[in-house]
């Protein structure tokens, strides 16, 4: 099969690797018939993940078909229409039966594209299937059903639920990436006040005003006169940069919440030395997927319009140039970068 092979810092290509196997009997493998580009592989090509291994096939959100199963895969067979979940969960230990999947201590978590070989292929092996997959109804396009695999999941669970978002809130987001403008859409089911979207792109700041944010700009004069009272009572850091966190924390009222959403490759500054007193709660998190049915529904009924996350689709031979338009995402206007399979 062809995928997407991670070599080192700043090095990967489309190569030739050998087609996935069962290995364990809860196995599944899955013909990718779409997969997209995330932050964390960003992250990884940088060389911020070094657990990462050179050798490694890439990327870990995909929906496609099931052609094989292992010998304890009983809900799943060849055919079926899944979404691949970014995080594997084992179903057995604690953590997974409090469904937090993200912290599975079976062998799961965020393994795929990680610590074993990826979605960014022509096929994957997907680990603890029964688990890590939800089906997919035909009539949802794929470009839709990919965005459950990990975006959803993570502005819903890491952003707007650790942020306790609730009707007359005023919910700053910083960073309007595919998470953050997320979380926008889905922050609008909970009757927010105002939902205020800070970014450096213009590009991002429209498509955050054309996703039902209040307002959207640049930082400064709005986020100055929230830090002087009353405040934001939820922010949710969905940028990954330094700077963006503190923003975050001038930003939030007394008593508010900081719902960190952006994974953070470099050392960040907390400044208790201003908030000790104002009785702020900071929630950072590994998105579980718990929720991907309940979101899936909405997508499918049409609560959350999601499809303009979506700006971009190449063909899956194209890996490497989705890579170079997402990470000039700030000036291609790249959100999510949808690769088919043709």
């Amino acid at each position: 099969m062809r995928a997407l092979v991670y070599h080192g810092p700043e090095q990967i290509s489309w190569d030739t690797a050998p087609d996935p196997a069962i290995e364990e009997a809860t196995d599944a493998i899955v013909r990718v018939d779409a997969t997209t580009v995330c932050g964390s592989d960003l992250h990884i090509l940088r060389g911020d993940l070094p657990e990462v291994k050179p050798g490694t096939i890439l990327g870990h959100e995909a929906v496609g078909e099931v052609v094989e199963v292992g010998s304890d895969v009983h809900d799943l067979r060849p055919g079926s229409q899944v979404i691949v979940s970014s995080v594997s969960a084992c179903g057995r230990c604690r953590a997974c039966r409090d469904n937090m999947g993200g912290q599975c201590r079976g062998g799961g978590g965020w393994i795929l594209g990680s610590l074993i070989n990826g979605t960014q292929a022509e096929f994957v092996r997907v680990p603890f299937a029964e688990y890590s997959t939800h089906r997919r109804p035909s009539a949802l396009p794929l470009s839709d059903a990919v965005l459950l695999a990990e975006v959803l999941p993570t502005a819903y669970e890491v952003g707007v639920r650790n942020g306790h978002v609730s009707p007359g809130d005023v919910v700053v987001v910083v960073g309007a990436g595919p998470v953050g403008l997320a979380a926008v859409v889905i922050a609008r089911l909970y009757s927010p006040r105002r939902i205020i979207v800070v970014d450096l792109s213009a590009a991002r700041l429209e498509a955050a005003a054309r996703l039902g944010a209040d307002a959207a700009e640049l930082p400064g004069r709005m986020i100055a006169e929230l830090s002087e009272e009353p405040g934001a009572d939820v922010v949710i850091e969905a940028s990954g940069e330094p700077d963006g966190f503190v923003l975050g924390t001038r930003a939030v009222r007394t008593g508010g919440h900081i719902a960190n959403v952006g994974t953070h490759g470099k050392p960040v500054t907390l400044h208790l030395e201003s908030l000790w007193r104002k009785n702020v709660t900071i929630s950072t998190g590994q998105v579980d997927t718990s929720s991907t049915p309940w979101l899936l529904e909405l997508v499918r009924f049409g609560r959350l319009p999601v499809s303009q996350l979506v700006t971009h689709t190449l063909a899956l031979d194209r890996m490497e140039e989705a890579y170079e338009v997402f990470s000039q995402g700030t000036t291609t206007g790249a959100l999510k970068v949808v690769l088919h399979r043709e």
